[in-house]
Formats: C-alpha cells, structure tokens, sequence
C-alpha cells in the first residue's frame, strides 16, 4: 500500500470520530470510526517482517491528533498552554494505546482472533484515563451517544463503558464485512452472513435501548425548582462585580418565579464574587445578603457556588494542597465550593473533588512539589484545590429530597456522579461555569454529557451554568427545558424523585475494572510470547 494512502486512511478515521462527536455530530459514525484504522493496522500486521514495527505510530498519532483537535480546540479559549498540552498528550495516550495492541496482535497467532484484544486494551486506557492526575476522558467512546440517548438507555446497566464496547465489536466487524469484500470482489454467502451478524450486532441494543425507553415511567415526588442564569461574563465582568451585584443578579432576578411550592434555587458556580473563610463563612457579606433574601422565603433551599478558604492552624500539619501567604508565614487551602444555605440550619458546604488538571489540580503534585516549595520561597501559590472527603448530600427543610452540588468537571464521571446517588441522593443539580471557552463546542459537549449521567442513574437533573446552558433534564435524557447561551434566564420546573437504585450505580465500572484486568494479562502473555520469540 502507498505511503499516501495510509495517511488518507489516518485522517479519514480522525474525521469520522470528529464529525461523530456531540452536540451537532452523528454518533452512528462511531460504529464505523476505526475501520479505517485497522485496515492500516492489518497491512502493517501482514508485512510485519517488511516493515518496521514502530513505523505505525505516526499513522495512528495523525489519526488521533485529528480527532482531538477537531473537537477540543475550544480549550485555547480558555488556556492556550491547557489545550496544546491536552491536545498532544491525549492524542499521544490513544495512539500509545493502539500501538501496544499492534505489538500484540503481532505476537498472537491468529489474527482474526487477535484484534478484539483493542475491545480490552481501549476500555482498559478509557477506565485508568478516569482516574490520575491527566484525566481527560473527554473522548471516551460511550460519551459520543449523549445527544441520542433513546439508543443507550441500558447505560442504566453499564455506564458509558458499555457505549465504548459496542463502538469497538461494531467497529471490528465491519472492518471484518469490508476487508471479505474487498477479497472476495463480491457479497457472497460469507460476506453476507458477516454483514448480517453486523447489521444484528448494532440494531439489538438500539431495539433493547427503545424498548427501555416506553418502560420507563418517573412514579416519584414532585419537587418545584428555579435554575438561575445570571450570564456574567468570566472575562471582564467575574471577580469584578460587587458582591450585592452578584446576590441580585442569582437570587433577586429569580424572585418573580418563587412560588409556595418552591422548594430550591439552583445558581451556578462561582456565583459569589467573595473570597469566604470557613472560621466565618456566616459573617460574610454573601451569606448575611441571602439570608436577609431567605427572609421573605424561608421555605426555601438555595445551592450556589462560590470560592471559598480554610486558614491552617499554627500546630496543624499541612495537607499537599496547602498554600503559603505572601506577606505572613501562614497556610491556607482554596476550594471551588457549592453552599447549602436555608432559614433552619448553618451554611453546608461540599468542595469540588474532581479537579481540571492545571487550573485546579497540579499534576503529579508529589514529584513536583519542589517546585510548589520553590514558589513558596518566591511569594507565589502554586497547587492545587482542596477536596471533599465525601460525596456531601443536602437535605431540604422537609426532609423529601436530597440532593448534591455537583460542580462543574465533576459530571463528566458517570462512577463519580453515581457516589452522590449511593450517598441517597434522589435528585441531580449541576452548577458550572462554562463561559470561559466561549460559545464553542466545548459548552454544548460538557451540557449533553449530563444528559448521560441521567439516564446512568435514573434521576432527574436541574443544571444551572452562568453563561449557558441550563437546563432540566429527565431521567431518560432527554431535555425538557434549556436556555440559550449567553443570555440571563431562569427556568422554572417540577423535578420528579426517584429512590432507586440502578444496576450500573450499584455496580460502578465494572465493564472498565474487568477489561483491565483481561488486557493487563494479554500484555504479560505478548510479552511473554515475544520473549520466547527473540530467544528462538
């Protein structure tokens, strides 16, 4: 095969999982996105004594790199340094991936056999990808179906990991169906029988996914909630504003819609422009201005993001997430906080434990943290955000429902967000801040992956983002109400509870946890082999 050709095959699969991708893609594409990637792989497997086996990896970086930055460049709106490093690396990491599977598949002796072992070896970077100090999972596979959730309703068994099996056994086969095509130079019966388990392979789960979706029926509480949008502009507006301004741009604009029945109000993160300690987090002016809000409303149960702070005492050990004072030999830690606050009980607070790599979290923190020393020394506060130790539940004044602030990057993790469901939760409210990357791709993806957490738990989600999009979702994904971006509004709906628990949030990745384990022992096994191979 020409050189030129299989960079055409590398940028055509790049392509397909591109224009696959949400909001505006068509995920059918997925099913169809590696072929061209195993028809390079195969004429590399074929004339592997020819041919140097690292020779593939530009082929697969290309192919990689393609869809990366097709459907993340958004992030340069944000940090120019974040998306570069975000790009290369998570591009790298899959083509590493597909790589081994290369040198593995070398090693076996059955080809046609063989190439499943990418159905292991992709999950398996997809789950570890959840869970480090790099993880993006931006890109996992089962993510691409959140605009078409009428065809993974059983996520409520598998979480995104089944959505990424069924791309790569699709994926497989039809590169199987083409590949005797292209052999045979015509549909004969074996063809036609491989394009028909093919056919049957894609359309059972969709079929299984519909009938779902007509079984399922919300039989819970009613629960009256207002979504604030303030639309206060990140850039010029945000940290700027004075702290009253804030109050009457989250609460005061929602107070035409507040009704008896209201039982909470949803604002977004960072919605507070106030730096609160927590030795007087009811002394600050933001809390004292909501309170004196929650007067005339004291039925109600507000959740609101704000920045808040913990001053280390003098004798108090320091955490790796502690920061020094430029002007005092004192610490503290920050932390991106969501604040429960109502007329009976002390203002609750949950931090954000799923932190952006960079802005929020340093990245392998221990090795580099001479360098947080160094900064230190020099009057800086390099580091990374503090966490909460647990997945905090806020109770309503009636006790009826119970509910989390989830912040932002957090409901990106389908295993994450199902920890707030097991800590009883029978609602979903999502605060973010989505206008830092402008009105690109990237708010459109981050809103239609709660739409994935929904159908994964089963619960009913109110979503308050300060630039858009908020929205209310059901519990079968789909949208009942949705602002536009860029715009102050406020959305007005009834929730509806649900109690129980799904197989998926019970049992976590498992899908993730099992592939793992099947592609650790198939590397051992291709090193093994390979081993024996040089000796011989």
């Amino acid at each position: 095969m020409k050189q030129k050709y299989l960079y055409l095959l590398a940028l055509l699969s790049g392509l397909i999982l591109s224009l696959a991708w949400p909001m505006h893609g068509f995920p059918f594409l997925l099913l169809f996105g590696f072929v061209p990637l195993f028809f390079i792989e195969d004429y590399f497997h074929n004339n592997k004594g020819q041919i140097n086996k690292y020779a593939i990896f530009k082929y697969l970086y290309i192919a990689f790199f393609t869809w990366n930055i097709l459907t993340t460049w958004w992030i340069l709106n944000s940090t120019i340094f974040g998306a570069i490093m975000a790009i290369l690396l998570n591009s790298f990491f899959m083509a590493i991936v597909f790589f081994i599977f290369h040198l593995s598949k070398r090693t076996y002796s059955n080809p046609n056999h063989s190439i499943f072992l990418i159905v292991f070896y992709w999950i398996a970077f997809e789950y570890l990808h959840l869970d480090w100090d790099l993880s993006w999972p931006w890109l996992n596979l089962g993510n691409g179906f959140a605009m078409y959730t009428r065809w993974i309703q059983w996520y409520e068994y598998t979480g995104i990991f089944g959505g990424t099996l069924w791309i790569l056994i699709s994926n497989i086969l039809f590169f199987k169906v083409l590949k005797s095509f292209l052999i045979e130079k015509r549909i004969n019966k074996t063809v036609a029988f491989k394009l028909a388990f093919s056919i049957l392979v894609v359309i059972v789960p969709m079929a299984f996914s519909l009938w779902i979706y007509n079984h399922q029926i919300e039989q819970g509480e009613k629960c009256e909630v207002i979504v604030s949008q303030p639309n206060i502009d990140p850039y010029s507006e945000q940290y700027t504003i004075s702290i009253r301004e804030a109050i009457e741009k989250n609460l005061v604009a929602v107070e035409p819609y507040i009704s008896d029945s209201t039982v909470f109000i949803i604002c977004p993160e960072s919605a507070l422009q106030e730096n609160i300690w927590h030795n007087s987090v009811e002394d600050s002016r933001s809390v004292v201005l909501t309170r004196r809000f929650l007067e005339k409303y004291s039925h109600l149960n507000i959740i609101i993001g704000a920045s808040t702070f913990r001053l280390f005492d003098d004798d108090e050990p320091l955490t790796r997430t502690a920061r020094k004072f430029t002007d005092v030999d004192k610490y503290y830690e920050a932390y991106n906080t969501a604040l429960f606050i109502n007329q009976d009980s002390p203002v609750k607070l949950y931090h954000k434990s799923k932190l952006v790599p960079g802005p929020e979290k340093m990245p392998f923190q221990r090795l580099l943290s001479p360098l947080q020393n160094i900064a230190f020394d020099l009057g800086g506060t390099v580091g990374s955000l503090g966490l909460s130790p647990e997945r905090e539940i806020f109770t309503s004044l009636d006790d009826r429902f119970k509910v989390p602030g989830i912040i932002c990057y957090e409901s990106v993790y389908g295993s994450f967000v199902s920890g707030f469901v097991l800590n009883g939760a029978n609602l979903l409210f999502i605060i973010t801040n989505d206008g830092w990357w402008g009105n690109t791709a990237g708010h459109r993806q981050h809103f239609s992956f709660a739409k994935l957490r929904a159908v994964e738990t089963r619960r009913n989600i109110a979503r308050s983002a300060n630039t858009g999009i908020s929205a209310i979702i059901n519990s079968r994904g789909e949208t009942l109400q949705s602002s536009d971006y860029w715009v102050s509004d406020v959305l007005k709906a009834e929730l509806i509870t649900n109690d129980k628990i799904t197989f998926y949030v019970k049992y976590g990745d498992y899908i993730g946890r099992v592939c793992t384990f099947i592609a650790l022992f198939s590397i051992l096994i291709a090193f093994a082999v390979s081993k024996l191979n040089w000796k011989n």
